[in-house]
């Protein structure tokens, strides 16, 4: 994923969030609000566990992000939380779910 595509202010995040507009299954939470463009957005809170596993759960998101775009709605911005069942998948799991769950976005 380029670091263009990718939300980094908090005031951004808390737009997002505070919009309402989400899907969430057992090992995500996705927010979204339409947009011109589009930008993501991944949050893995502390109790998930160290560092390195919490780094590593954003890099393999980000890899899943930016293979399977065509299949995402654009001009939407998203927040992607991660929950903490999530690290008893492995990636093939990671991408399904995360794909089921951006693949309603628009069905609105």
């Amino acid at each position: 994923m380029n670091k263009d595509k990718i939300l980094r202010k908090s005031e951004d995040f808390s737009n997002i969030i505070s919009n309402q507009v989400s899907f969430k299954n057992k090992y995500f939470s996705l927010y979204y609000k339409e947009s011109n463009n589009t930008l993501y957005g991944i949050t893995v809170p502390k109790k998930i566990g160290k560092a390195v596993i919490r780094n590593k759960l954003k890099r393999q998101l980000k890899n899943i992000i930016s293979n399977n775009e065509k299949y995402i709605q654009s001009n939407y911005n998203y927040v992607i939380i991660i929950k903490e069942p999530a690290l008893k998948l492995d990636y093939e799991g990671l991408t399904n779910n995360l794909l089921d769950l951006m693949k309603k976005v628009g069905t609105k």
